[in-house]
C-alpha cells in the first residue's frame, strides 16, 4: 500500500486543525472541516460546500473559508485519495475516482451529515464535481460558483492521449513514488506552482510541498486524472438548470480563461450568470486574493 499522510503526524500544523474531524461514509474515511458563523444560530446558516481541485486539499480554502463563514455554514473536505481522506481497502478504485463516483460519494456524505448546500463552490475539477452533483440530482443548491473550473475536455491530440497516459501512470506503483520524490525538490515544486500562473506565499507553497511529496496523495491525484471523463459532462451542460457563476483568473495557465466563454455558450439561459474575470490572478486565484473572491458572495 502506498504511504499516505497520517493525521497524528502530518496534520499537527494543518490550517484550521481545530475545525477538522473525520467521517466514515461510502467506504471512505473522510477528512472534513466545518466553519460556523458567529452567534448562537450559526448552525442554522445556509450551507456552503467547498470542493477543491485535483492535487489539492482543504488547505486550499484556508483563507477563503473563514471569510465565507461570516455568512455561511462552511464545509470543506478532502476528495477521495487526497490529503487526509483515504481510499477504500477493496473494491473498484476506478469507479470511486471517476467524476460520477466522486459526485455520488460526496452526495452520500452530505446526506449522512443532513446538510443541503445552498451554494457549492468548486475550484478547477471541483467545479465539475459540483455540476455533476446537480445534473445527477445529488444536490440542489441555489448556485454553483466555479473558480477557474475545469469543465471541458482537453482538445486535440492532448485530449485523446491524456486519459490513456494517466491510466498507465496510475497503474504503475512506482510512478507516484517517483513523482513525489521529484516534487520534494523545491525547484520542481516551484515550477509546478509557476505553471498555474499564481503566486503563493511561503505558507501556501509549503503546504503544497507537503502534499505533492507524499506518494499516497500523488497516487490519489493520478488516479483521479486517469478516471476523469469530461466529454460526457460537456454533452450534458445544456441540461443544467442551476445558475453557474464562472469566476476566471485572467492569468490562469492551467485552464485557459477562454474556456469560460465556451462553457457559457453551452449553458441554458437559467444557468447563465455573467462571467467574472479577476485581473492579474492565476489558477489559484482564491488562494492569492481570498478577499476578492469572498466579496463576490
Amino acid at each position: 500500500m502506498t504511504q499516505r499522510l497520517v493525521w497524528e503526524r502530518d496534520g499537527s500544523r494543518w490550517p484550521h486543525r481545530d475545525t477538522s474531524r473525520f467521517e466514515q461514509c461510502a467506504g471512505l474515511h473522510w477528512h472534513v472541516q466545518e466553519f460556523l458563523p458567529p452567534g448562537p444560530r450559526g448552525a442554522q446558516a445556509p450551507v456552503a460546500l467547498l470542493l477543491h481541485g485535483t492535487g489539492a486539499s482543504t488547505h486550499s480554502w484556508r483563507d477563503l473559508a473563514p471569510l465565507l463563514a461570516l455568512r455561511y455554514r462552511v464545509l470543506s473536505l478532502d476528495l477521495p485519495g487526497h490529503g487526509f481522506t483515504g481510499m477504500p481497502d477493496d473494491g473498484p478504485m476506478s469507479a470511486l475516482l471517476s467524476l460520477p463516483g466522486m459526485a455520488q460519494a460526496i452526495g452520500q456524505l452530505m446526506q449522512q451529515l443532513s446538510l443541503a448546500p445552498a451554494v457549492i463552490v468548486g475550484h478547477s475539477a471541483g467545479a465539475a464535481i459540483a455540476v455533476r452533483m446537480c445534473l445527477s440530482g445529488l444536490a440542489a443548491p441555489e448556485k454553483i460558483v466555479s473558480l477557474n473550473g475545469a469543465l471541458l475536455p482537453l482538445g486535440g491530440v492532448a485530449g485523446r492521449l491524456f486519459a490513456p497516459v494517466a491510466r498507465l501512470m496510475a497503474a504503475t506503483p512506482l510512478v507516484p513514488r517517483l513523482f513525489s520524490w521529484r516534487a520534494a525538490d523545491p525547484a520542481v515544486l516551484q515550477g509546478l506552482l509557476d505553471g498555474t500562473g499564481s503566486r503563493l506565499d511561503a505558507a501556501g507553497t509549503a503546504l503544497y510541498g507537503q502534499l505533492v511529496s507524499n506518494p499516497g496523495h500523488a497516487a490519489g491525484a493520478l488516479g483521479m486524472m486517469a478516471n476523469w471523463d469530461l466529454f460526457s459532462l460537456e454533452q450534458e451542460l445544456p441540461k443544467l438548470q442551476t445558475p453557474l457563476a464562472l469566476v476566471v483568473g485572467a492569468n490562469d495557465r492551467t485552464i485557459s480563461p477562454r474556456q469560460a466563454q465556451q462553457v457559457f455558450a453551452l449553458l441554458a439561459p437559467p444557468a447563465r450568470v455573467p462571467i467574472v474575470t479577476l485581473d492579474g490572478l492565476g489558477h489559484l486565484a482564491h488562494e492569492e486574493r481570498p478577499d476578492l473572491v469572498a466579496a463576490l458572495f
